[in-house]
């Protein structure tokens, strides 16, 4: 797997090398697709450890692992003219430094059929770009992190879908999009799956959507529907809204949505409805939120198998309180040390509380979850922008297991180009 990956993401690599070069030598149209090109490459080091209190996890006690990741990210410019061409290239590759067959379950890596943990795994993922006026479209495999959609990057490599993208700007203040993915690559997965929800495999995924801000960007207003061909269709109304008050910067994130089954409903009968919203409070270096989240119908909140929950607003990191007829609130505070003179030091503590979960033959589960995020990324120096953050949390739940965790991420970018 790893000779296959160095050799996909070396020549990856190189044809984007190759283009800028050839085209900055024979063409003077392509002057934006080499001025403007970007080039990253990403260290990122993640330990991650998870013990299951009340009872084991397929016979463990615990989950753990430990890797090294590599995420060489570059995009080009676009080439002159009425319309510019261009090209983006993730090279992803991770590296098990720790982690044997009695301790899977982290989802940094890989499990193969005997239980143990891949030695290493990557691919490369990459689109072409073409840009008329403010309308860009995009064909190939990407990072797309939408309000319906959301890739995830909560461990060694980052979620990539597979499609077809038209962002537009044309009018000030609204962005439409609309396009159709139909491949996903999970975060701890080298291969490329049908798009699909709770195992269901369905066709491709149909979304379009748009978001107007006005009110000098403090007021958004987004709709979006999406279709998981014949097993779901969903549909997302979200309002935002910053407001200063004096000393404060109070803020607002509402939002609506609806789940049901669609077409063949290979995945059986749907309903999911949520109603959420959050409210925050800022004033020099602390930020207080409060959020409530409540799902009524008989499904859970319907999202693409290994997608992110961030939509819901009580997502954490270990639960996203998303259980049918379940209600949660949530209470968190936020710190910038930049205010005690240590600029690149913040903290985060949450607390969130849900009940009325109907699982497990039960109506009347509840669950709790407790979680700290101490970062800091150092502003100046040979390591400028190194981050490392220390993530602690706890979960207690009537139906499943009780979890104590930490991770320790560790994150350095190098711009090459």
């Amino acid at each position: 797997m790893t000779s296959t990956f160095c050799r996909t993401s070396l020549f990856a690599a190189c044809s984007l090398a190759s283009a800028i070069a050839a085209l900055s030598v024979g063409n003077v149209h392509a002057a934006g697709f080499v001025d403007d090109a970007k080039v990253t490459l990403g260290l990122r080091n993640y330990y991650f450890n998870r013990n299951f209190l009340n009872q084991t996890q397929g016979g463990q006690g615990q989950a753990e692992g430990w890797t090294q990741s590599f995420i060489l990210d570059a995009r080009s410019g676009y080439t002159e003219g009425t319309v510019g061409f261009g090209l983006d290239v993730l090279g992803l590759y991770s590296v098990k430094l720790d982690g044997g067959r009695g301790t899977t379950g982290s989802q940094l890596l890989p499990v193969h059929d005997d239980g143990r943990q891949a030695d290493d795994f990557g691919r490369t993922a990459v689109a072409a770009k073409a840009k008329i006026s403010k309308t860009e479209l995009k064909v190939g495999e990407w990072f797309a992190v939408l309000p319906i959609l959301r890739a995830d990057d909560g461990r060694s490599l980052p979620q990539t879908f597979q499609g077809a993208q038209i962002t537009s700007n044309e009018i000030d203040g609204l962005t439409l999009y609309g396009g159709q993915f139909w491949k996903n690559s999970q975060r701890n997965d080298a291969s490329r799956e049908e798009m699909s929800f709770g195992g269901v495999e369905g066709d491709d995924f149909n979304f379009g959507g748009g978001e107007y801000r006005f009110n000098g960007n403090n007021t958004m207003v987004g709709v979006w529907h999406a279709r998981l061909e014949d097993v779901y269709k969903q549909s997302y109304v979200q309002l935002t809204h910053s407001q200063p008050v004096g000393d404060w910067v109070l803020g607002a994130n509402l939002g609506y949505v609806n789940g049901k089954e669609e077409g063949a409903a290979k995945a059986g009968d749907l309903d999911n409805k949520v109603y959420q919203g959050a409210l925050s409070a800022k004033r020099g270096n602390n930020t207080f939120t409060v959020t409530y989240q409540k799902l009524s119908g008989d499904t859970k909140f319907m999202r693409i198998d290994g997608a992110s929950g961030g939509t819901l607003v009580n997502d954490g990191f270990t639960n996203a309180f998303d259980a049918p007829e379940e209600r949660s609130w949530q209470v968190r505070h936020d710190y910038n040390f930049a205010g005690l003179g240590i600029p690149g030091l913040t903290l985060m503590n949450r607390y969130t509380s849900g009940s009325n979960i109907h699982t497990g033959g039960r109506t009347d589960a509840e669950e709790w979850s407790r979680e700290s995020e101490l970062a800091y990324t150092i502003q100046e120096g040979t390591l400028k922008n190194l981050n490392v953050r220390w993530r602690n949390s706890n979960l207690r739940r009537d139906v499943g297991a009780d979890l104590h965790e930490n991770r320790l991420i560790i994150n350095y970018p190098l711009s090459i180009l």
